[in-house]
């Protein structure tokens, strides 16, 4: 017992050594840069897409959103291989690289002549289309960049936070909400960058330095993040997570037949030694049955563990089971607020046509409006964490200000209104297009500022500040530690959902409008098309959307506070201890 108690002690000397606030120049360098290099390509893409590749709006802007559908999507899998198998560090280092590669791709597409259809005017003749090998040459550069934002996206706020959690300090929940909060405003920062600087540098130098600047980016990137290797507080990979979710399901269904007993009680239900968890909660109560024990004598072997996995679940992995799904009804919600957010390619198209000289006469690129929400979603978390939270803290005894559903509610209601304003504004410029003769002419400024369409991106930007935040802050109270990387990944998994749904949407709605008098909704002629009808459609479903998530809210059981877990184990470079499981496996 001393022996292994030294041993215990020794491990933790080793992990105290490592991460803090010393980790978090290297964690928010490589998030920033990545950010800045990958979302630096999305704001003008549209207009490569359409003067390079020859695509219409509606096609070029589905192409855009399945883009980031797959680039949301795949944290979901970058997710799984970190908590379940890699590790957040080694994940993040191995993607980091590949979209490294992937920009290296999309950079040659702009290099090499031979990789886009010939130039061409088409006002004076029909353009080339682009080739198969064109286009799989410049769609693999896509999905190679989504692949490695799958990697650094799920675990880069989870790995930040691993090196600041401490259960055992009072002050560790406020400590983290700050750190999520903080994290998410550099964030911002480093997105206003991308939209701002990167798209300046392609409209003025061309898309061969525009793309080649990103990709140096990525590879200091990925530098910076290697070299703080040996600070850094690496959590354990779970390496039964998802098995353990799918073996609860299993059992449960396999001892359906069963009946549950009428009073809980630790001693009829399996769960590991020394765990925190053990007994099951009343919610969901069917799967409990996963846990219960049948014949305890004929269930464990010689060593206290589950003969069959896929029979005899620990207390923790239906909990586990029960966290996820009970999520999902909320988790929902977000998709619809998804789609809002993902309107890039029209408003810049809309932009386009504006008078864009906004301050003390500077031209605003028009992919760079999008920053005005980006300021808004970066100012608004200052002041709520440094204002509103205090002042709030005071006023109600709560903590944290807003409860972390009531933040979510808000920002699905202001992502209506600002669809609601997108509509409303579009008419006014497209009537005032008509007016001053440009019906024909999608390339003429009009007289019409540019500043009518800044309050839609502030709202936006707003809106994302308050529900995407409190998504985060609720997953992670709900989940164990060794889930955290989920826990994020379902904010994206929301945002691919979104993208998808919005390019359901967008083809949808081209399809249909095209019989119609003046043609097509989405004209690639943004004075033509009525992108107003699409915007009222999206503030409609985001009314509706609200509506729903306050049912789902309401129908939620359970407070703000952190559910205890068993602790995770660490792993370090230099092992002095290693625990067992935390879930047992066969």
């Amino acid at each position: 017992m001393e022996i292994a108690s030294d041993k215990a002690n020794e491990a933790k000397q080793v992990t105290s050594k490592k991460g803090g606030l010393k980790t978090m120049p290297f964690i928010i360098a490589n998030e920033i840069l990545e950010k800045v290099a990958g979302y630096g390509l999305l704001p003008n893409m549209i207009f490569y897409l359409i003067r390079k590749y020859h695509f219409n709006a509606a096609s070029g802007a589905n192409v855009l959103f399945l883009w980031s559908a797959t680039s949301n999507f795949t944290p979901v899998l970058g997710a799984f291989i970190s908590d379940s198998f890699l590790g957040r560090f080694r994940t993040i280092g191995f993607t980091s690289v590949i979209s490294l590669l992937g920009m290296i791709l999309l950079w040659l597409t702009a290099l090499l002549r031979d990789a886009r259809p010939p130039p061409c005017d088409p006002r004076s003749k029909p353009c080339e289309f682009p080739t198969s090998a064109q286009l799989l040459f410049l769609y693999s550069s896509f999905s190679i960049m989504s692949i490695g934002a799958g990697g650094i996206r799920s675990c880069s706020i989870a790995f930040g936070a691993d090196q600041i959690d401490n259960p055992d300090n009072p002050r560790n929940g406020r400590i983290l909400r700050t750190f999520f909060n903080w994290y998410y405003a550099s964030v911002g920062v480093s997105i206003m960058i991308a939209v701002t600087v990167i798209v300046v540098i392609q409209n003025s130098y061309g898309w061969v330095i525009g793309f080649g600047v990103p990709a140096g980016l990525m590879f200091i990137s990925v530098v910076s993040f290697f070299l703080g290797s040996s600070l850094y507080v690496k959590v354990k990979a779970d390496k039964s997570l998802f098995t353990g979710l799918a073996q609860t399901a299993v059992a449960a269904w396999k001892k359906r037949h069963l009946e549950l007993p009428s009073t809980d009680h630790d001693a009829i239900y399996y769960h590991r030694k020394g765990s925190k968890v053990t007994t099951p909660s009343a919610q969901l109560r069917f799967l409990n049955k996963a846990c219960l024990f049948n014949n305890p004598e004929k269930d464990l072997d010689s060593d206290g563990l589950a003969i069959d996995p896929w029979r005899l679940c620990t207390v923790k992995q239906v909990e586990v089971l029960k966290a996820l799904i009970r999520v999902l009804p909320i988790w929902s919600t977000g998709i619809v607020i998804g789609v809002t957010i993902s309107q890039n390619s029209f408003p810049a198209l809309q932009a386009n046509t504006l008078d864009r000289r906004i301050l003390f006469g500077i031209s605003i690129p028009a992919a760079s409006f999008g920053v005005f929400g980006l300021l808004t979603l970066t100012l608004w978390i200052g002041i709520y964490d440094r204002i509103i939270v205090p002042l709030a803290s005071r006023l109600t005894n709560r903590p944290h200000g807003l409860t972390f559903k009531e933040r979510m509610g808000i920002g699905l209601l202001i992502s209506s209104v600002a669809m609601f304003v997108s509509a409303a504004v579009e008419h006014k410029r497209r009537t005032e297009a008509i007016r001053e003769g440009f019906a024909e002419n999608p390339n003429g400024v009009l007289k019409m500022s540019a500043k009518w369409i800044v309050p839609q991106h502030c709202l936006i930007g707003l809106a994302e500040a308050f529900n995407a935040i409190g998504q985060i802050n609720f997953y992670y109270s709900k989940f164990p530690k060794s889930m955290a990387s989920i826990a994020v990944a379902l904010l994206t998994l929301g945002m691919a959902v979104g993208n998808l749904v919005a390019s359901l949407i967008v083809t949808i709605l081209d399809h249909l409008s095209k019989s119609s008098r003046d043609g097509t909704w989405l004209s690639t002629n943004v004075n033509k098309g009525h992108y107003d009808y699409y915007y009222w459609i999206l503030g409609g479903l985001s009314v509706i959307n609200f509506f729903y998530y306050l049912a789902c809210a309401w129908a939620y059981e359970g407070g703000e506070e952190r559910k205890v877990w068993d602790e995770d184990e660490l792993e370090d470079d230099q092992k002095s201890h290693r625990g067992s499981p935390m879930i047992i496996r066969a």
